[in-house]
């Protein structure tokens, strides 16, 4: 197939970058959209670095529908769109829900509108489970009442693609739901780098261990639990970029079932905060002052996935540990510091 251009929104992001790697390494030829909200134009240089390509790049907020759509009209020859551009924070999503659904929604509306390409994988999340009645959560679990803004946008974007897909029988969708990525590239070139205080917990880890946070904020300890910190599925992002290369290529081969399907991707699973905690000091070295604060609107207990269906279907497996994802991450993150580049993040 001569034809390899695929469009990553939000490419210069950390999911986005990763999977804009992964699929150079495979031969397809990236275009990326970014409005950098969050995130800087420094990451084209270690995708360059890594790949020996510079993806081409266009800055574009993809809620404003005019350039969205001349944008389509000069590349009509895209094989596929894997869209990741959103807002991602739960806590601020409560405090700005306004801000969450124009921003997760209408760039999303937009490129259904505009798009050149029958073939699409959006970027989704656990959070559509709510708090889960079974885990391991499967794809067929129920979908609850969004604990956040941001869960309703991944929600409502779901319904949207399912719309969309139902009327148009020729355009092709998988929908990844995800848990919850971490780590960075073994060059470490690249990896997770959110402005001003992070909202996940590794980058929160990371920083503190090197001494850029007082402390390391845990958020509850009296869930049900095996230490009364909340459980996650924690997935390596390079894992996570190969698993899109695989959907991708899923719908490429037209090996898809229905026009829409949906993935769950994770370890299978399940590590608490404190757990995660110290097998960060295990894989690297460092001990770290954390602080029991109260709980955050919008978490729930535990999380973690069935993943049997991505593994058959996909061909798809988690194949890196914890202990790799957190080294990969305090490697990543001694790198932002050593270099002067970096250090405007860290406010």
């Amino acid at each position: 197939m001569n034809n390899k251009k695929i469009l990553v929104t939000g490419g210069l992001g950390f999911i986005g970058s990763h999977t804009v790697v992964a699929l150079i390494n495979k031969g397809f030829k990236v275009i990326i959209i970014d409005n950098l909200s969050n995130c800087h134009t420094e990451v084209l240089n270690g995708i360059q670095k890594i790949t020996g390509e510079t993806p081409e790049f266009h800055e574009i907020d993809l809620r404003e529908k005019k350039k969205v759509k001349q944008f389509f009209e000069k590349n009509d020859d895209l094989l596929g769109i894997i869209h990741f551009a959103a807002s991602k924070s739960v806590g601020e999503s409560i405090k700005k829900p306004l801000m969450y659904y124009e921003n997760n929604l209408c760039g999303l509306l937009n490129i259904l509108s505009f798009q050149s390409s029958s073939n699409l994988i959006f970027s989704s999340s656990c959070t559509v489970y709510g708090e889960a009645d079974k885990l391991p959560i499967s794809e067929n679990a129920p979908i609850k009442k969004a604990e956040s803004p941001y869960g309703n946008t991944k929600q409502i974007g779901e319904e949207i693609i399912r719309d969309f897909c139902r009327v148009e029988n020729d355009f092709k969708a998988i929908a990844l739901r995800y848990f919850n990525p971490i780590g960075a590239h073994s060059s470490a070139e690249i990896g997770e780098l959110p402005l001003g205080t992070p909202q996940n917990l590794i980058p929160y880890i990371t920083q503190t261990a090197i001494g850029q946070r007082e402390y390391l904020s845990v958020f509850g300890n009296d869930y049900f639990t095996v230490d009364g910190t909340p459980v996650r599925d924690y997935i390596h992002v390079m894992d996570l970029a190969e698993a899109h290369v695989a959907a991708l290529n899923h719908l490429i081969e037209g090996k898809e079932e229905t026009n829409y399907e949906v993935f769950n991707l994770g370890t299978g699973r399940g590590n608490s905060v404190l757990q995660v905690i110290r097998s960060f000091e295990k894989a690297t070295g460092q001990q770290l002052f954390y602080k029991v604060e109260n709980r955050r609107e919008g978490d729930i207990t535990a999380a973690y996935a069935n993943v049997e269906k991505a593994n058959k279907k996909l061909g798809w497996q988690a194949v890196r540990s914890l202990e790799e994802s957190l080294k990969s991450a305090w490697e990543w993150q001694k790198r932002c510091v050593k270099h002067k580049k970096y250090r405007l993040y860290f406010l």
